[in-house]
Parts: C-alpha cells; structure tokens; sequence
C-alpha cells in the first residue's frame, strides 16, 4: 500500500507574518507540523524565527527520513536531525524554556496492513473507512484550556498581533512548563510520543489537520468528524477553508470563540490509501 495525495492546503493566518505550518508526503508516510508562535525577537537561532525554523528543519527531516520499521523509527530519526540542527544553529544559550523552538506534529507511516500514526501536540487526524470516522490525535477536550485561558485574559485585548504584556508573560509561563508533550529541540521529547494503531485497506482515506483548520470540528462546531469528512468530499479544502475564515472574520473579537489569534496558520492534507 501507499499513499495518494488528493489535495493539500496551508493558510498563513496573518499575511504579514511567515506561515510555521508545514506538511508533506511521501510513498508510505505523511506529516503535518505546526510551529508554536514564537514568544520574542529572533535570535536564538539567526535572523529566523524559531518556529518558522523548527518547522523548515522539521519538514527537511521528515522528507528526507530513511525507511523506518515503525512510526516510533521514523519520529525518534527525526528528533535526532532536529536536535543535531539545533546544536550547529544556535548563537547563544536561551533567557529561557519559552524560547526553545516548539512545535506540533502528526505523522502516519503506512505498516503492515494497518496504519501508524504519531503526534506531539495538537494536530489532529481523520481516518475512514466506509462509513467509519476515527480521530487520530489529541481528543476535543484538549485544546480546552487554551480556550479557557484565552478567556480569563480577554480583558487584555485578544486577537491583536502585537500581544499585551500580560497575555505574553501567560504564554511564557505555560511554554516554561516542564514535561510538555510537544516536538522540540531537545531529543528526549520522543519519549513523550503518543501513538495509535488502525487497520487500514486501499481506498480508506486520511485528513490530516494543524490546529489552526482543526477548529472547524474542535473550536468552532462547525461539523462532527463524520461530517467534516462528507463535507471534504463534496467541497474540497478550498471551501472548507472558506468557511473557516468566514467564521473567523464574523467573530473579529474574539469574543464567541475565545482565542490568542483571530487566525491561525491552518494547514490540512487530504491523502488516500492506494493498493
């Protein structure tokens, strides 16, 4: 078996600054990586920002992994390019935790008549099967708390590109929590790794999300997992991705939908299981 790409798209969710989405495909494996919002100037790693680095250093790993005999293979390789780059990149120690480069990531490796799948994160994946819909990645539940703590800093102004100082000192301190289960620099985070196993059959197919286009079914209930695919079919991402900023715009203050953004990168691959 293989993969087929049907269809892939990736939004920058503010044009004035640099997309840290990244995705791709290979014969037998898929990603998606979103690069976490970086909290200072750039520095650490050059004139680059860190997330749109860790996301270009982990999109060149992924695309130039060696045939691995497991997905646990394939994301501990690519733990280890990414620490050996972060090794020969960086200019100076970090102020702190919040500055090491972070990201999200899922990834699927098509094994032997089932489909593995990896993630560090939030990105979140739908695979079906007939009339069958299983989420890959994280559950709805948690990106919860980002909502709420969005919610308890509305006073300070949220959805601005210029974020206030109480809302980044927030943001700091969640990123300096130790032990969090996101793809980084440092190649321990892969012991961390959550995975999840799927039979898997040619003609099954596969829609794998970041966050950002995600919050069609998990922020913003604008459909069920079930319904998001039946809503691929007909439409495609272009549409899909329509109502999604549409959606956005209508809440400009970030008020019904409480968020740090009033857009994300949103980035979605849309693949199929071929013979």
């Amino acid at each position: 078996m293989h993969f087929d790409l049907i269809q892939s798209l990736s939004l920058a969710g503010n044009p004035a600054t640099p997309n840290d989405d990244r995705a791709g495909t290979g014969d037998t494996h898929g990603w998606v990586i979103d690069g976490a919002t970086d909290l200072g100037p750039p520095g650490l790693v050059g004139a680059r920002g860190g997330a749109a680095w860790l996301a270009d250093r982990a999109q060149r790993a992924f695309t130039g992994a060696a045939p691995a005999e497991s997905i646990e293979g394939l994301c501990e390789a690519v733990a280890a390019q990414l620490a050996a780059d972060y090794a020969a990149a960086r200019t100076r120690d970090p102020l702190d935790r919040w500055e090491l480069p972070i990201a999200a990531f899922l990834a699927v490796r098509i094994g032997d008549g089932a489909l593995e799948c990896g993630w560090l994160g939030d990105c979140v994946g739908l695979h079906r099967r007939g009339d069958s819909v299983t989420r890959i990645g994280p559950p709805r539940e948690a990106g919860e708390a980002e909502a709420q703590s969005a919610a308890s800093l509305a006073q300070h102004g949220l959805g601005s590109v210029q974020r206030s100082a109480p809302i980044l000192d927030a943001l700091r301190a969640s990123r300096n929590r130790p032990g969090r289960t996101v793809l980084g620099v440092e190649p321990e985070v892969m012991t961390r790794l959550r995975t999840l196993r799927i039979d898997c059959a040619p003609g099954d197919t596969l829609l794998l999300m970041t966050d950002g286009f995600a919050a069609l079914i998990d922020s913003y209930a604008a459909f069920d997992e079930p319904g998001l695919m039946a809503a691929l079919d007909e439409q495609g991402l272009d549409a899909l991705a329509t109502r999604l900023r549409a959606i956005e715009r209508e809440d400009a203050a970030c008020a019904r939908y409480p968020r740090f953004k009033r857009s994300d990168d949103a980035t979605a691959l849309w693949l199929r299981i071929g013979g």
